[in-house]
């Protein structure tokens, strides 16, 4: 089995500033009123290796520090770390493998978009920013259970059906969400319970008025590729 030894010192360097991203990313959770106690979990992919950083298991959030995250191959083999990995690891190693493009990985069990997830609803696409962020509804995808790669499958194949949503509400279960890194994933995270509260309260006072699709498209084109400093 390789160790982190193994590797040269460009992907050692990297996977040096991955982990203090990560754990730092972790803090953005509890800010955003995202997680509880210790579930829920960021992990960011190299570049220079086909490695991924991850929180370790059952570990609170205020003892998490760059140096207790856990360093995995794209099989979810720890390659380094003193502390087992994530119960999901295998799931956002089968998303890195399957998904070449996403480089972070988020699971939540953030209260409205999990709440969405215990009633296998997608939450339907009625305000702009939805568009924006996830080119229509917020699917949900099947029930999986926890500790193999299962749950990740069942991301992938529904993100296929989703091409422009990044995010998933994993049925009975929770959000998992990718970004082009673990910041583009927590951002998503944010964004999936923020639109889970505003379409629930939505529903509270009637039918929720959906988006054209028409229309959706070019919200996101323009949220995409026009908003924003470039």
């Amino acid at each position: 089995m390789a160790t982190l030894a193994d590797y040269g010192p460009e992907v050692r360097a990297e996977v040096k500033q991955v982990r203090e991203v990560v754990s730092n990313l972790h803090q953005q959770l509890i800010k955003w009123n995202l997680v509880v106690w210790t579930a829920g979990n960021v992990s960011q992919r190299l570049h220079t290796a086909d490695l991924m950083v991850i929180k370790p298991s059952g570990v609170r959030y205020e003892n998490l520090t760059p140096n207790s995250m856990v360093v995995c191959d794209l099989e979810g083999n720890v390659v380094d770390g003193s502390e087992a990995p994530s119960s999901d690891t295998a799931s956002h190693a089968y998303i890195y493998r399957n998904m070449p493009d996403v480089y972070g990985v988020v699971h939540t069990h953030s209260t409205y978009a999990t709440a969405w997830a215990a009633t296998g609803q997608n939450i339907p696409c009625g305000l702009t920013m939805m568009g924006d962020e996830f080119g229509g509804p917020v699917p949900v995808g099947p029930f999986r259970l926890i500790g193999s790669e299962a749950i990740g499958k069942g991301v992938v194949e529904t993100l296929k059906k989703y091409p422009k949503s990044p995010a998933v509400l994993m049925q009975n279960h929770g959000p998992f969400t990718i970004g082009k890194d673990a910041e583009g994933a927590v951002k998503a995270a944010a964004m999936t319970e923020e639109v889970a509260h505003t379409m629930w309260a939505a529903k509270q006072l009637g039918e929720i008025i959906e988006i054209d699709q028409a229309d959706i498209d070019k919200l996101n084109d323009r949220y995409q590729n026009v908003y924003g400093q470039h």
